[in-house]
């Protein structure tokens, strides 16, 4: 293990620690967005919803761009403008004081992110080895999650239900996430892949081309219920527990069952990744998928802490068997000089992230806060919609792959 850890590459490391830092701001921050729009400006749960569902739509508009771009212009280009974007994002968002505003800048929110993001994970997949690929996704993972453990409790310490200081840390952060890139980079630049040559793809011809895998398209469908099931955790729950006659103190719940989402990340991810991997590749996603729609449904029948924690360990049970298997999978389909793009037309699955929000915010005015389960079975059936999906993909990649067996580089160490 020591060995493995010592081949990864510099940039990774700093991908990963930046990574960490990140996820500690911005957990700091975005989960209790919803919150305040809700508490402290006034906003309806539609509102908030539409308001926090537009970061993702913007994210899905250009995902499949922004992956491309770094492909062809390279990816140190695209980090370095989008990671410093991004901080002016933050301290948009903690100057912020109309419902408008947190609009616009939460849109700008999606578009950063959804660049920075696929190129992030496509320069991991280019600068290192093919054995040590599932160790370094995990690692990235891992680092989400350590950053996910405090910044919930931080921002709770430091009122972030109740105002947007936190936002002002987190683009301080980002400020110097960008600067340690910037010497990474120039320090390594030889080590970097070539610019692609390809000619740049229309979105049509993509969208086509995406059509016409019979593996591709299906985990696409699949993984954006896995999404939609994912996103309610931040949106919908976070609304539910504010509002809801059973929870007095719905905001510190909702902070705590961050934490012990993390925590939990961090300690089943890597026995279960360890058993995940001998296993055919959408086996995990679909036990995923199973265990988020049944969190989902429970979170409904909760009445008490001790419930809603029980349903918080099958959701990140769930979540850690999507998502860190997803990235493998993606790596595994896509075509070696295209990984940006593939990485980046994965990315549409945030349809999910936009609906969810929306879906959850409208059954919350229309049935209220106090009907927990009107509201969380339909939430869970449809996260459940994704199960035929990834099981038809199963089928046709075990096909695929009996004809064209994989090669040495499908093998990963963790």
């Amino acid at each position: 293990m020591k060995q493995n850890l010592r081949q990864i590459h510099p940039l990774a490391w700093t991908i990963i620690i930046g990574t960490m830092f990140g996820r500690l701001v911005t957990s700091m921050s975005i989960p209790f967005l919803s919150i305040y729009l809700t508490s402290v400006l006034g906003a309806t749960p539609t509102q908030t919803g539409i308001t926090v569902a537009v970061s993702s739509l913007a994210g899905v508009l250009v995902s499949f761009y922004g992956g491309y771009i770094s492909d062809r212009i390279g990816r140190r280009i695209v980090m370095l403008i989008s990671v410093f974007g991004w901080a002016g994002v933050f301290f948009g968002f903690s100057a912020a004081q109309h419902l408008w505003v947190f609009f616009l800048v939460n849109t700008l929110n999606g578009l950063c992110r959804a660049v920075f993001e696929p190129t992030s994970r496509a320069l991991l997949s280019d600068i290192t080895p093919p054995d040590h690929k599932l160790l370094v996704f995990n690692l990235r993972y891992a680092a989400i999650n350590l950053g996910v453990v405090f910044g919930p409790i931080i921002g709770l310490q430091l009122g972030s239900a109740q105002s947007t200081f936190p936002f002002l840390i987190a683009g301080i952060v980002y400020i110097a996430y960008g600067l340690v890139l910037f010497v990474q980079f120039n320090t390594h630049r030889t080590s970097l892949p070539a610019r692609s040559t390809a000619e740049a793809p229309r979105l049509r011809d993509a969208l086509a081309t995406t059509g016409r895998d019979r593996v591709f398209l299906p985990v696409l469908v699949g993984t954006t219920f896995c999404v939609l099931g994912y996103g309610h955790f931040s949106s919908t729950l976070a609304q539910y527990l504010t509002l809801s006659p059973l929870f007095s103190n719905g905001g510190e719940i909702f902070s705590y069952m961050l934490s012990l989402n993390a925590v939990t990340v961090l300690v089943v991810q890597y026995p279960l990744v360890r058993t995940a991997r001998h296993l055919p590749p959408l086996i995990p996603l679909i036990l995923g998928n199973a265990l988020v729609a049944l969190s989902i449904l429970l979170f409904g029948m909760a009445g008490g802490m001790a419930l809603l924690m029980v349903s918080v360990v099958l959701f990140t049970i769930g979540e850690v068997l999507l998502f860190t298997m997803m990235d493998m999978l993606i790596d595994r389909i896509a075509k070696p000089e295209w990984k940006g793009t593939y990485f980046g037309t994965i990315g549409f699955n945030n349809f999910g992230n936009v609906m969810a929000p929306v879906l959850g915010g409208l059954l919350l005015d229309q049935l209220g806060a106090g009907n927990g389960l009107g509201i969380f079975i339909p939430l869970a059936v449809t996260t459940a919609f994704g199960l035929p999906f990834l099981l038809t993909a199963h089928k046709r990649l075990a096909a695929r792959e009996r004809m064209n067996p994989p090669t040495a580089t499908n093998s990963f160490k963790v």
